[in-house]
């Protein structure tokens, strides 16, 4: 479903990610483990056509993303790491607009809406303004959201980062349950390690750019010799601590502002 080789993005003289290569079957939960800075949002920035590759290539569901923008969109749901929702109007209308956006048949669109909301338990707060939800009825609507053109592929950039455990707890059993029930594939990125060991089929652990290992939780704790996968990726990635490196986009956009004032 998904396949990327050689993947490289650079900004200027900075590589944020370099020769990553890596393939997901269809029905799979996949994991990008890695700590902040490691290449992940950019990774996933380049399969969802928000940034261009520099090299390499990506098919999701057999299509190009950089040649086939609109029909790449099509296949797949994101949610971001940022909150992508309007606070100003409700959730319905979040939801109707989306739907609108993607095409889906007007005819299917209510029907949709109603039977997604209710799956996130969010039907009766429709009419609810966005600014007046939790952050967790956020990441829940924006899930929803993700899900209504019914795409093949869902990507989910850090989706649980400043959740309580029990709202963690229940994002990731609808994720799961979709994954069995509809056989969705599930592409997500994530530094919590119980997260990726509990949710993921596979993890590829990335860091400083480059996927450093890959396989089951079971598989990286026999390739380094660990009882646990913190162990695993702290034997792979280092322990010490070290300063947070500006992220890709960062990069980015110190790159563009030197174009633009050598102009």
């Amino acid at each position: 479903m998904i396949n990327v080789e050689n993947l490289t993005k650079k900004f200027g003289d900075f590589t944020a990610v370099q020769n990553v290569s890596f393939s997901v079957k269809k029905g799979e939960i996949f994991a990008f483990l890695g700590p902040n800075g490691a290449g992940k949002s950019t990774t996933i920035k380049m399969l969802t056509t928000v940034l261009q590759p520099t090299s390499g290539q990506i098919q999701l569901d057999g299509k190009d993303p950089v040649k086939q923008q609109d029909d790449a969109r099509k296949s797949f749901g994101i949610v971001f790491q940022d909150p992508s929702l309007d606070d100003e109007l409700t959730a319905y209308e979040n939801m109707y607009f989306h739907g609108v956006l993607y095409q889906v048949p007007k005819k299917e669109l209510s029907a949709k809406i109603e039977q997604l909301m209710t799956f996130v338990d969010l039907w009766d707060r429709k009419d609810s303004l966005i600014k007046e939800f939790s952050g967790g009825m956020k990441r829940r609507l924006e899930i929803a959201r993700g899900l209504l053109h019914h795409p093949k592929i869902l990507f989910l950039d850090e989706p649980t980062i400043g959740l309580d455990p029990q709202t963690r707890n229940h994002l990731w059993s609808y994720i799961q349950n979709l994954n069995k029930t509809e056989g969705l594939t599930v592409f997500m990125t994530t530094h919590y390690m119980e997260e990726a060991e509990r949710i993921a089929n596979r993890i590829a652990i990335i860091d400083h750019g480059k996927i450093i290992a890959q396989g089951t939780a079971q598989e990286l704790k026999q390739q380094t010799g660990t009882e646990n996968l913190e162990d695993a990726f702290l034997k792979l990635t280092g322990s010490s601590i070290r300063e947070e490196q500006a992220s890709g986009l960062d990069h980015m956009r110190a790159f563009m502002q030197r174009r633009k004032g050598g102009r």
